[in-house]
C-alpha cells in the first residue's frame, strides 16, 4: 500500500502521523505552528478532522446527548464538537502549507460532505475514525473514491471489522490499512492489547498500525515490534493550553522522542539472522578457547590443571576439551600458549 507515494507495510519505514485534531483551539496560526512543529519532530504526516457540529450530531440536550466523561462530561455532544471542530475554510491553506513542508496531509472524514470537500483538495487517502467503523454507507462512499483507506478499529468486534473491510473492498478500495485502537481517553495500558496487531494482519491481509490514545509513548514504540507499520498519536504544542484533546496528547519533545525511538526500534527489529554481525567481528577474539595454563613437558598427561577454557579465542574450541583429557602432550609447551591439534600426541580431534 502507498500513501502519498510512501510505502506502507512490513518492509517499509514506519509511517508516523501527528494527529492535530482539536488541539489548535480553533486558532488558525496555532494550527500552522503545529504543522511546522510536527515537521521539526520528524513525522511523516499531520492529520486533521473534517466535521462540523451539524455534520456530527444535532443540537439537542436530552439525556441521550449529554456526555458522561471525566474531561468532557456535563455538556452536549453538539457543544463539544462546536468547541473542537476545524473550520472548513482553513483546509485548503493548511493542506498547501503541509504540502510545501514535504509532509502528507491527512484528514478524518465523518460524513459524505466531508469526503466531497476533501476530494476537492485532492487528498491522497481517507481516514475513518473508530466511532464511524460501523457506518458502512460512509465507508462505501469513501471507498468509491478509489483512494487508500485507513480505518481505526476501536470498539470493533471481529464482525464489525470484517463488515467494514468487506464494504471497503467491495466498493473499490484496493488499499486498506487498519489501525488497532482503544477508544477511551486516555487509554489504559492494560486495555491496549498490542498482541492483536499481528492477528489483525493475518485475518485481514492488510497493513496494520496503531492509533494510540494512551499517555506517553511506550505503547506506540512497543507496537513496532509487533508489526505496526503506521503510528498515529495526538499532538499538542503544550498541555498547558486547554483543548478538548489536550489531556491525552503529547508535546513536541515527546513527539520528537517518539519518532527517534520508533526509528531505533525498526532498525533493531531487522531480519532473522544467526552468527556474526559486522559489528561483532572485532569481538570474536574475546570468546573462550583452549589454552595451556601451566608449563608442560613432552609426554605429560593432559589434565584440567594444565589445559583450560579461557579467553581469548586463539586456541581450539572448548568443545574439544573432553576429547583430550588423559592424552599426552607431544612437546614442551609454555604457559599461555593457545592449544592446537599438533600439541597432542594422540591428536585432539580424533
Amino acid at each position: 500500500m502507498k500513501i502519498d507515494n510512501k510505502e506502507i507495510g512490513s518492509n517499509s519505514s514506519i509511517f508516523i502521523i501527528a494527529e492535530i485534531s482539536a488541539n489548535h483551539g480553533q486558532d488558525f496560526e496555532t494550527a500552522v505552528s503545529m504543522i511546522k512543529s510536527a515537521k521539526e519532530c520528524g513525522v511523516d504526516a499531520v492529520k486533521f478532522q473534517a466535521y462540523t457540529p451539524d455534520t456530527m450530531t444535532i443540537d439537542v440536550d436530552n439525556k441521550c446527548f449529554i456526555i458522561d466523561h471525566p474531561q468532557w462530561g456535563g455538556q452536549t455532544l453538539y457543544d463539544l464538537y462546536k468547541k473542537a471542530y476545524t473550520p472548513w475554510e482553513w483546509f485548503p491553506e493548511l493542506k498547501k502549507i503541509t504540502d510545501d513542508l514535504g509532509l502528507t496531509f491527512l484528514c478524518s472524514a465523518f460524513d459524505p460532505s466531508s469526503i466531497d470537500m476533501l476530494e476537492k483538495l485532492e487528498i491522497c487517502a481517507h481516514k475513518i475514525a473508530s466511532f464511524e467503523l460501523v457506518d458502512l454507507p460512509l465507508i462505501e462512499y469513501a471507498a468509491q473514491t478509489g483512494k487508500p483507506l485507513i480505518m481505526s478499529t476501536g470498539m470493533g468486534s471481529l464482525e464489525d471489522i470484517q463488515d467494514a473491510v468487506d464494504t471497503a473492498r467491495n466498493a473499490g478500495a484496493e488499499e486498506v490499512t487498519l489501525l488497532k485502537c482503544v477508544s477511551s481517553y486516555p487509554a489504559a495500558p492494560e486495555d491496549i492489547n498490542l498482541a492483536t496487531i499481528p492477528d489483525i494482519q493475518k485475518r485481514f491481509n492488510c497493513p496494520v498500525g496503531l492509533s494510540d490514545h494512551s499517555l506517553g509513548i511506550a505503547a506506540a514504540v512497543t507496537s513496532v515490534a509487533l508489526g505496526a507499520c503506521v503510528i498515529e498519536k495526538h499532538f499538542i504544542l503544550s498541555r498547558e493550553v486547554q483543548t478538548p484533546d489536550s489531556f491525552f496528547s503529547i508535546e513536541p519533545g515527546e513527539l520528537k522522542q517518539l519518532v527517534e525511538d520508533i526509528r531505533i526500534a525498526e532498525k533493531a527489529i531487522g531480519e532473522i539472522h544467526y552468527g556474526l554481525t559486522d559489528s561483532e567481528k572485532n569481538s570474536r577474539v574475546f570468546r573462550r578457547s583452549l589454552f595451556v595454563v601451566n608449563e608442560v613437558k613432552a609426554g605429560d598427561v593432559v589434565t584440567p590443571d594444565n589445559v583450560r577454557s579461557i579467553r581469548p579465542a586463539n586456541g581450539l574450541a572448548p568443545k574439544y576439551l573432553k576429547n583430550i583429557i588423559g592424552k599426552h602432550f607431544s612437546m614442551d609447551i609454555s604457559k599461555g600458549t593457545p592449544l592446537n591439534d599438533g600439541h597432542i600426541n594422540e591428536g585432539m580431534l580424533k
